[in-house]
């Protein structure tokens, strides 16, 4: 219980009242909410009503009543009464498809036909609510209706569309190169950067007027104006809606009842031609089903006889009627499938032999033989004449066969012609057809099981086929049944079919086979009725072939058919005496016994008459029991009698001629008599045949009696099978049905004694007979229920109104004729599934109740309602009444049965659906009966009686306690409930007492509002209370129905007046008016009572999106569909579209921005992904700054131009949640963008005076909430541009859901998988209530027509125009919003205008201008922004300059960027805005230092981040704000214009340098270079040389080069450093540069020394975050992290140490814990990484620039450091494909030696690079400090490299020739730097002397085994190698050959002494040196080796002994002390001389 009682408290409190009320504290408590606590309402006595309940409508009859409006006429008019013509009753007459309608003949019809006549031609009777198709359930906001309103759109400019594609701009660019670099450019290398340029360039238009001092009112008034012209009304319509499956309140008006069709084919006989024309042929097809064993399809008769054939048979055929004449026929298929087959049926004249040997000539002759044949032809061709003139009325069978129709659909369907022609043939090619067809197709479908939605079997689109039958089989005698043609179509579809082996006819008939158009012109129907559009009665007609549907089809009838068919099947005359042979039946209908009696209603078959008398059946020769296989139609009369018959004439014929035979003699007779007790006769017969004519009056018995004295063939057996089959609207063929109608009709002609079947009943029987046919409705088959459906519900609904007379007595049949309609509506539910729409209705009902039902006795013709016109309207209350009560009794009553009453309720939908229809039908005949009693013009509180109301609250109170009792079992059945109750009141609404309906509205909310403070999980219920709300909204007068123009007036004014709300009176600060405002905007209880829907849906809003509302989260999306469907269409609404009706529809809406308001911590958050698109983020600090009132200060340094937007974090109201700080539920990205819009759209259209006095109300804190959410707005709706479209449609699709979703969201502008992870994390992912069908999973599942822009799933390439148009309503969707945004942002301004207080907001306002101008944005919507910010700045001027300092500078910033923006119409307002802000600056204090100072910082701030700057286009917007100095005359003797002039002279200095920048944007080495100019010739203004330093760390960090970005941060801090300890003395802050310098000797230059430093205390200067302690920290902090991703971890101790004492200094353990911890990582790492072969710190090349073409670089060189192991290769590569590009292959050229450059020497016309690889140089005694890998490697000026020569200009010679020249380089900076390559200051070389270069080699050689042999662990390979190098014998110059070169004889040189004893020493050591290696080497061998040792030993030996004398020889000069010492060091090395060097 306890988390039930828990949630009970939670709901039943006022949820947002009651947070507002927490809040209210900390909002300064608001007036206005400690009003609302206490609200007088339009009730007297004082009351708040939680949101959680409802509360008592406003009685709206009387309201109307009693506050008449003021205006008479208008569009307001309409809106507070519903229009006069709302409802109207239509008759419609009903479509007649044929051109007369099907009606019998006869005059005289009993009562069931005429009532069935009636039922199918009386018109419809329509209740059309006129607007209907206005209200949302008709007028869902799809995309087509959209692309409609779209029309006409403008297009929006916006500059991100401008943007020139990569491909031209880069070429642009390369030219710019080309041309920068000629020779005779100006002397800095590049673009004149001259004054001269600036003055030359052309200015953007001025703005007029500009510099008029106009009053702010005016300028306000003229911004307005501008702003709202061209506006676009309908927000909606640029905003798709969200995507839902269908909306439940959707209706779709019912089909109209007709006609049933299938798929319907068309089948064209062409021609049929024999091998030999003898006689004529007939021809018959017919559909048949082999599975269900039927035929499905009448016979269509056709002959394509050449008229001379035809000619033989004159005497016999009468002339033919066009209608027999016909060759092709229309075939319906209801449930198409593999096994139906065409069947095509032969037959000939009778004649003499059997069908064997008649057919034996088509077999045997060819038509190709004719004239070798052509006598046998002739006798043949008399023959037949014969036989025709004698026999010629009798036919016989001859030939068959059948087309398996599928085969030729699919067939058809797969062949890639427009029409595919088929052979079949059966004989020559073994069938093959058969085979080849079906193995493609059953293969592969046999295992399925096909029904009619079977692709295969779709008829209605495969390629028409023709078809070319070759082969027909020959019929055989004694298989002629019905039984036998289904065995042979099995066996057929068999591959080893016995029919192959029969021999075949040959023969051609073509067929033409196609889906048969929609409507054909010339078609007879199957009672040759002409269809509609048959021009012209003498054309050949296509026959409509009748169906027989293979299984049941539910249809009801709606038109007139009596058709009977009758199929004789066989005769037994086996046993009859006497000659009977050759026996043909004659079929005729009777309608008496006379033989002139014969009806001519039997239809003729082909080129006969249209009807005959009579019909005969082929002959089968000489067969005394025949099988027949014909069908006969005749057409039915429509009144039956008891004498109607079928006559039976059995006749032998006789096939020759001899004397005195007759042609035919009869053999025998029989008849089936048409009615049995009143009901038509049908089925399978088995008759007796009597030997002679039957007696009178035979007719009325069966033959089965037997008649005294007659004679019977074989004793009175059954020996004629026949068959009777009817298709008849009129018969109902049930006998349920058939006693039914037969009773009532008795009871309307009073027609005693009934006959039904064998009883007679009498009138004081009637009543209980009728009771028990009722109930016995319920054992009737369904298909004649259904098919009789309309008839019958008449009739039930007659007895319930008008409850019938007997015997005097009125008898109240209304329940059981109640319960039994219940019932059979619950059959239709259950049994027919597919006919339900969503809602579950069935559409045989609803289409029944649309189009057919009406109050009995109201037809058109009698007008008087009730017998002579009096107590009409009791019975309408009867009806309505016993409509009611049983409704509910039997609601309840099936329900406490339904388990264990079957006819009542199988299942627990039942009740509902039948209520539904109940329930329709019961609207429909409550406007019947105000039409008939010409009510609807009556007011509507008389318009029904007292009771009848009573009983409908009943109704809809039984209904709602259902629902809320039953909602958590029958889920299904009670959704559906719930809809038919809501459209019941829906309805209501049209036609009774507002009010009233209200109140059933409120007693269903009671109801579930009293069950949900019970539930644990109420969204179940909450989710049906939407269901409900919904629907009723969906009403078509919702607007009207909310009373807008009421205006919540307290009861203090009588009646309102309209100028109230309007009225500028100032008087609005009363405390009534307050009142009424407040009201207004708040769920207040007025508001809820007068605005009653609106408020109901509202109230759902707050309860459902209020963060405490436990389980109703999942109901977001829902919630919000609803507001957002019901507010599109009003958008859309013709009604509307005035805009002061807008109004006031929006006033209806106007607590909905408070709702939003408070759902600000729960929206989205479209701000995160604003990082401007990828671009670095910085760290933004969000101080809470709760003086400032504004929520946030944003503490952003502008410096940081890694972002060119100061960083946003979630505006700071974001972060002010609810006090208790729980988390939120974050709504999805859709649902928010849906509130959203919503939000917009109220602001759009809302009275602005009445928005502007609701914000003077509010409080400081929930304006700034207000902002928060607009700032949102601006992020949620901004423009995403046309290359996003372009690429989402590029992106191709993997179909998998994540990957649509991650689509979905990305172009929402949503997450990035970063932040999806985080919300994860934070289980902010919407869930669904668990288990729950109604949770909107929102984020979790991928609707298959979702992407934001509606992208369909199959189709994903969108064409170009699609893209075109979908940016093109994004981009005025964005235009708009921002408009709207900038309509509220001035009436805020206003506000504080107005009450001169609250200025504390107007940061807010400024921070969502200047964020929605740093958005992708129109040039539209810029213009308007910027006239807005002008005159913001001019009313407060000393806003910007003094309090929102920050916001100044990014004013600068979003000014600067527009100024260079492709548009000029941006520039030239960019640009006045600019001129404008410094003026006012300037105008402040006369001096606009700061402004100065931010534009500086601006321009370079964009200037290093901004890819698509344009130069051009920001020179033209200075040059404008040149101009405007120059023409601003009030302050033209000030220095204003001077200082102006030198500002934008700075600024086009920057402005050229950046030039230069871009130029060389591919060149990495000239950027950084540029940069650091750049940044140097910022040195007097740190914050811009810090921003510069800052840009080239983010270079560095991009191209990975860390140890140079580490170096740029530490530049950085030493600059903060220094001005910090100017700024304030600290102990444990760094001195200075000085500090700094263990980490690098660079350091120095950051010193502030020069003249010009500015001091860092003056205004602006060192304002930047950087400049605090903590900013020194986190730039410290960030170069360590550098120099650890570049592996100098033993920088990131020096690093650490400069930092650990600020640490200590405050105490920071937690920090410090931190540093010990990555010290100790870094440590670790040394260790680990002694060696430095894992850590490869750089490859360092002298690169020299020689031609003309370099421009600055000419006769340069650089030391270039590159990454690690780079080979010399890469590096020549790398430039000169660099330079090679920009200045052409064939002009760049490497220098491959390394040789000094002569310039003489080179073509001028080529530029000429040359790289060597250097190395670090180190003098002996440096090596003492640089003792680890990494000393070596850091800190490095000075590098070398030896180039090789002899003195004859080779470069390799002998040993005693060749020198060596050695080059040091000095640098000016020490490696690493700040950039990656710098300037050679300094170079000096040595030349080594022949001797000199052989000690070196002997030192290396003797180093190199040294290391091989103390190498750790042991290197056995490796040792070897250098070993075999050292002694081996074969070594060309080496060691030996070195020593006998040089030691062999001492040298005549004095000077050469030393270096000769220099070389003995070395060999000296290298002999020992090779000693300990080979011990070495013997220590690691393996046996396998021994010999390979001593053969090295040896080798060492002879070498040891050659060397031997040289090694001793000394030199004795040098042993004498000659030389004083001093000189002795210094030619040892040169090292102080070098040093004087330099």
């Amino acid at each position: 219980m306890a988390e039930r009682r828990a949630f009970a408290q939670k709901i039943s409190r006022t949820v947002a009242a009651e947070v507002r009320k927490q809040i209210s504290g900390q909002y300064s408590g608001s007036p206005q909410l400690l009003k609302n606590l206490n609200i007088v309402g339009n009730i007297s006595h004082h009351t708040t009503v939680p949101l959680t309940e409802a509360v008592d409508p406003v009685d709206l009859e009387d309201y109307l009543i009693t506050h008449p409006l003021a205006v008479d006429s208008g569009p307001l008019r309409d809106l507070i009464e519903f229009p006069p013509d709302d409802i109207e009753v239509v008759y419609s007459p009903r479509d007649c498809r044929t051109l007369v309608s099907a009606v019998p003949e006869e005059n005289e019809m009993d009562p069931h036909v005429r009532d069935c006549i009636r039922s199918y031609t009386e018109d419809w009777a329509i209740v059309i609510r006129k607007y209907h198709k206005l209200g949302t359930g008709f007028n869902p906001n799809t995309l087509d209706k959209q692309k409609e309103r779209q029309k006409g759109l403008p297009k929006q400019v916006f500059e991100s569309d401008e943007v020139p594609d990569g491909n031209n701009y880069q070429d642009e660019q390369d030219d710019l190169k080309r041309r920068s670099m000629s020779i005779d450019d100006t002397p800095r290398g590049s673009w004149a950067c001259s004054i001269f340029d600036l003055k030359n360039s052309l200015p953007d238009a001025l703005l007029p007027n500009l510099l008029d001092r106009t009053p702010n009112e005016e300028i306000d008034r003229q911004n307005d104006d501008q702003r709202n012209s061209n506006r676009y009304k309908e927000l909606f319509a640029l905003h798709p809606s969200p995507d839902e499956e269908e909306p439940i309140e959707r209706l779709s008006v019912p089909d109209v009842p007709k006609e049933h069709f299938g798929q319907r084919l068309l089948v064209k006989c062409l021609s049929l031609k024999f091998e030999i024309e003898i006689e004529p042929i007939f021809a018959s097809l017919a559909l048949y089903d082999v599975k269900e064993k039927k035929k499905i399809s009448e016979n269509f008769y056709f002959d394509l006889n050449s008229d001379q054939m035809k000619g033989l048979l004159r005497p016999h055929v009468p002339p033919a009627a066009i209608t027999t004449l016909a060759r092709s026929a229309i075939f319906s298929i209801t449930y198409p499938s593999q096994d139906v087959f065409l069947v095509i049926k032969l037959e000939k004249v009778l004649q003499q032999g059997d069908i064997g040997e008649c057919a034996e000539p088509y077999m045997i002759f060819k038509e190709a033989d004719a004239s070798k044949n052509k006598e046998k032809l002739e006798k043949l061709k008399s023959q037949a004449d014969q036989f025709c003139q004698r026999l010629g009325k009798y036919r016989m069978p001859f030939a068959w066969t059948a087309i398996h129709l599928m085969n030729i659909v699919s067939s058809a369907g797969s062949l890639e012609r427009d029409s595919t022609e088929v052979e079949i043939s059966t004989g020559e090619r073994k069938g093959s057809w058969s085979e080849r067809r079906n193995s493609s197709i059953v293969g592969r479908r046999s295992l399925e099981r096909t029904t009619s939605g079977d692709d295969a079997c779709n008829l209605t689109s495969f390629r028409p086929a023709t078809l070319t039958v070759t082969n027909f089989f020959k019929q055989e005698g004694d298989r002629l049944s019905d039984e036998d043609l289904y065995k042979f179509l099995a066996d057929m579809r068999r591959p080893s079919s016995v029919l192959r082996r029969l021999r075949p006819i040959t023969a051609q008939l073509k067929i033409d086979i196609s889906p048969a158009p929609e409507n054909p012109h010339y078609c007879l129907t199957p009672e040759l009725l002409q269809v509609k559009l048959y021009p012209d009665s003498r054309v050949r007609p296509t026959r409509e072939i009748l169906e027989f549907p293979a299984r049941d089809v539910y249809v009801p009838n709606t038109t007139y058919r009596n058709l009977l068919y009758i199929y004789p099947q066989s005769l037994n005359f086996a046993n009859r005496q006497g000659s009977a042979r050759n026996i043909t039946v004659k079929v005729q209908f009777m309608y008496g016994e006379d033989t002139s009696n014969a009806m001519p209603v039997i239809f003729g078959k082909s080129s006969c008459s249209e009807f005959s008398k009579e019909a005969y059946t082929a002959v089968v020769y000489h067969n005394r029991s025949p099988d027949f296989h014909e069908e006969i139609k005749v057409k039915l009369p429509a009144t039956l009698t008891d004498h109607h018959h079928l006559l039976f004439t059995f006749y032998h014929v006789s096939c020759q001629q001899k004397q005195n035979t007759p042609l035919e003699t009869p053999v025998g007779y029989t008849w089936i008599p048409m009615l049995q007790n009143g009901r038509l006769k049908t089925g399978q017969f088995c008759l007796p045949v009597s030997l002679e004519k039957p007696p009178q009056a035979y007719s009325v018995l069966s033959p089965e009696v037997p008649l005294p004295g007659m004679k019977w063939v074989d004793n009175h057996k059954g020996v004629f099978n026949v068959e009777v089959v009817a298709v008849s609207s009129i018969h109902t063929q049930d006998p349920y049905l058939d006693k039914f109608f037969a009773l009532v009709n008795a009871l309307d002609e009073h027609m005693f004694p009934v006959r039904i079947g064998d009883m007679r009943i009498m009138e004081n029987n009637l009543e209980n007979e009728l009771k028990s046919s009722i109930s016995a409705l319920n054992s009737s088959q369904l298909e004649p229920v259904v098919r009789f459906l309309h008839l019958l519900l008449d009739k039930l609904i007659l007895l319930v109104v008008r409850p019938p007379v007997i015997a005097g007595q009125i008898v109240n049949l209304g329940q059981a004729s109640f319960e039994t309609m219940a019932s059979i509506i619950n059959r239709l539910h259950k049994n027919l599934e597919g006919n339900h729409d969503q809602h579950g209705r069935n559409s045989l009902l609803a289409s029944y109740i649309y189009y057919v039902f009406r109050l009995p006795n109201t037809y058109p013709n009698s007008p008087s309602p009730g017998p002579g016109g009096l107590g009409g309207s009791v019975h309408y209350a009867t009806m309505a009444r016993s409509a009611v009560r049983p409704a509910s009794l039997n609601l309840n009553r099936s329900r406490s049965l339904s388990n264990s009453n079957p006819d009542i309720s199988g299942t627990p939908t039942s009740p509902d659906d039948e209520v539904r229809s109940i329930i329709g039908s019961k609207v429909k005949s409550m406007v019947h009966h105000l039409y008939f009693n010409d009510k609807l013009d009556a007011p509507r509180k008389s318009r029904f009686p007292e009771r009848f109301m009573d009983d409908i609250a009943a109704l809809v109170s039984t209904i709602a306690s259902d629902i809320v009792s039953r909602f958590q079992k029958d889920t299904e059945m009670v959704e559906r409930l719930n809809t038919s109750l809501a459209f019941f009141i829906n309805d209501l609404l049209s036609v009774m007492d507002r009010g009233f309906v209200f109140s059933l509205i409120k007693s269903c909310y009671k109801q579930v509002s009293s069950k949900l403070y019970s539930l644990p999980n109420p969204s179940v219920l909450v989710s049906l209370r939407l269901d409900f709300l919904r629907i009723i909204c969906s009403h078509e007068h919702y607007v009207t129905l909310n009373l807008p123009c009421s205006l919540l007036t307290p009861p203090a004014s009588p009646s309102p007046s309209v100028s109230s709300a309007t009225s500028q009176s100032s008087g609005f600060s009363t405390n009534v008016q307050d009142q009424k405002i407040a009201n207004m905007f708040e769920l207040s209880v007025p508001f809820r009572q007068q605005h009653y829907l609106a408020g109901l849906v509202l109230t759902e809003l707050a309860v459902i999106l209020d963060p405490d509302a436990d389980g109703l989260f999942g109901l977001h999306k829902k919630v919000i569909n609803m507001v957002h469907n019901l507010l599109s269409s009003h958008d859309s609404d013709p009604r509307y579209s005035d805009p002061q009706i807008k109004a006031r529809v929006a006033m209806l809406y106007l607590p909905l921005i408070g709702i939003i308001m408070e759902a600000v911590p729960q929206l989205y958050d479209f701000t995160e992904t604003h990082n401007q698109r990828g671009r670095p983020i910085c760290i933004a600090t969000d101080d809470y700054d709760s003086e400032s009132g504004s929520m946030i200060s944003q503490t952003v340094a502008m410096a940081i131009a890694g972002t060119s937007v100061p960083q946003l974090t979630r505006p700071g109201s974001f972060l002010l949640t609810s006090t208790s700080g729980r988390q939120h539920t974050t709504f999805s990205a859709e649902s928010s963008r849906s509130l959203l819009i919503c939000l917009l759209w109220v602001l759009k259209n809302a009275d602005e005076t009445v928005l502007q006095k609701w914000f003077t109300d509010l409080s400081v804190l929930q304006l700034n909430r207000l902002l928060d959410l607009l700032y949102l707005c601006v992020s949620c709706f901004e423009y995403k541009g046309k290359k996003v479209f372009e690429r989402m449609n590029s992106l191709t699709f993997k179909k998998s859901k994540d990957m649509r979703a991650k689509l979905e969201e990305a172009i929402l502008g949503s997450i990035g998988a970063r932040q999806e992870m985080v919300r994860r994390s934070r289980g902010q992912l919407e869930r669904s209530p668990s288990g729950s069908a109604f949770g909107s999973q929102e984020n979790l599942r991928w609707r298959k027509d979702m992407t934001h822009w509606r992208q369909n799933t199959e189709k994903l390439d969108k064409s170009r125009a699609e893209i075109e148009h979908e940016a093109l309503i994004d981009g005025n969707l964005a235009t708009e919003a921002n408009l709207i945004i900038l309509d509220t942002l001035e009436i805020v301004v206003q506000t504080v205008s107005v009450t001169e207080s609250k200025e504390s907001i107007l940061g807010g306002v400024l921070k969502v201008l200047l964020h929605s101008m740093a958005c992708n944005q129109s040039a539209v919507y810029l213009q308007h922004c910027f006239a807005t910010q002008r005159a913001l700045v001019s009313k407060f001027p000393e806003l910007l300059f003094e309090e929102e300092t920050e916001q100044c500078a990014d004013l600068c910033l979003r000014l600067l960027r527009h100024c260079s923006s492709s548009i000029s119409t941006i520039r030239s307002h960019a640009s006045a805005s600019l001129y404008l802000l410094m003026r006012q600056n300037f105008e402040i204090g006369n001096n606009f230092a700061r402004v100065k100072m931010q534009v500086t910082m601006s321009l370079s701030s964009l200037v290093g981040t901004s890819q698509n700057f344009n130069e051009e286009f920001l020179r033209r917007s200075l040059k404008t704000i040149l101009t405007y100095a120059e023409e601003d005359l009030e302050l033209r003797e000030t220095t204003f214009p001077d200082q102006v002039q030198d500002l934008v002279f700075n600024l086009h200095m920057i402005l050229s340098d950046t030039v230069k920048m871009k130029e060389h944007q591919e060149d990495p080495e000239m950027l950084i270079d540029l940069m650091y100019r750049i940044a140097k010739g910022y040195q007097t203004s740190p914050d811009l040389r810090l921003t510069w330093l800052q840009n080239m760390a983010g270079k560095h960090s991009e191209r990975s080069n860390h140890a140079e970005a580490a170096q740029c941060l530490v530049h950085s801090a030493a600059l903060v450093a220094e001005y910090l300890s100017m700024l304030e003395d600290r102990k444990y802050l760094p001195v200075g540069c000085v500090t700094f310098q263990n980490i690098s000797s660079n350091v120095l230059e950051e010193s502030a020394v020069s003249d010009d430093v500015v001091s860092p205390d003056e205004e602006g200067i060192c304002s930047g975050k950087y400049f605090t302690e903590s900013g020194l920290v986190g730039l410290l902090e960030q170069a360590a992290a550098s120099f650890s991703m570049a592996g100098m971890y033993e920088a990131v101790n020096e690093v650490y140490k400069v930092l650990i004492p600020i640490h200590e200094a405050n105490r920071d353990a937690k920090k410090l814990s931190t540093i010990h911890g990555k010290l100790q990582e870094a440590f670790s790492k040394i260790v680990h990484q002694s060696t430095g072969w894992e850590r490869m710190f750089g490859t360092y090349f002298r690169v020299g620039f020689y031609g003309t073409k370099f421009g600055d670089l000419d006769e340069q060189e650089f030391v270039y450091k590159e990454p690690a192991i780079t080979k010399l290769a890469e590096i020549s590569h790398r430039l000169e494909g660099f330079y090679g590009e920009r200045f052409g292959e064939d002009v760049v050229e490497v220098i491959k030696d390394s040789n000094p450059v002569d310039k003489c020497k080179l073509d001028p016309n080529k530029a000429y690079i040359q790289i060597t690889y250097v190395e670090p140089y180190f003098d002996t005694y440096e090596m003492k400090d640089r003792i680890t890998y990494f000393d070596k490697n850091y800190n490095l000026r000075r590098f070398m490299y030896c180039t090789p020569f002899t003195l004859d200009g080779r470069a390799h010679g002998e040993l005693h020739e060749q020198f060596k020249r050695k080059t040091i380089l000095t640098t000016s900076h020490a490696f690493p730097y700040i950039k990656t390559r710098v300037n050679v200051t300094h170079k000096e070389e040595i030349i080594l002397t022949p001797i000199e270069v052989a000690i070196e080699d002997m030192q290396k050689k003797t180093q190199e085994l040294a290391f091989a042999t103390h190498q750790d662990p042991a290197d056995p390979k490796m040792l070897q190698m250098v070993l075999q190098g050292s002694v081996g014998t074969t070594v060309n110059q080496g060691p030996l050959e070195v020593a006998q070169v040089f030691l062999s004889e001492i040298p005549s040189d004095p000077k050469l002494f030393r270096h000769h004893n220099k070389l003995r020493l070395c060999f000296k050591d290298f002999t020992k040196r090779c000693e300990d290696a080979l011990r070495k080497n013997k220590s690691l061998i393996g046996p396998d080796q021994k010999e390979y040792q001593r053969e090295l030993e040896r080798n060492y030996h002879r070498l040891k002994e050659a060397l031997q004398p040289l090694i001793n020889r000394k030199i004795p000069q040098l042993y004498k002390a000659v030389l004083p010492v001093t000189c002795h060091r210094d030619s040892f090395s040169r090292m102080s001389l070098r040093k004087m060097d330099l």
